[in-house]
């Protein structure tokens, strides 16, 4: 992530400019007399927006829903869970 620093008369000067450019994915530190006191950043999406994200542009389909797994497809003779089998195949 690119970082860049813009003093305060500056960034009061070029307020617009500067959100454009944090915006774009870049770190701004704001400084006074050339000493750092704040750092403004991007902020994170929430997983529920990248997920609306994806149902816009047709990368995948999502009801809203809880996401409900499938049952097992495969099935042990006995007590033994088959990711215990699979341990003792391995050694």
């Amino acid at each position: 992530m690119a970082q860049r620093s813009v003093g305060i008369r500056e960034l009061k000067a070029n307020l617009s400019s500067c959100l454009r450019q944090i915006k774009a994915g870049e770190t701004i530190v704001i400084t006074e007399r050339g000493k750092p006191v704040a750092k403004i950043s991007p902020v994170e999406t929430s997983l529920e927006d990248k997920l609306q994200t994806g149902v816009r542009s047709r990368l995948w389909s999502w009801n809203g829903k809880k996401w409900q797994p499938a049952p097992p497809r495969s099935k042990t003779r006995g007590q033994k869970l088959v990711s215990d089998l699979l341990l003792e195949d391995r050694e």
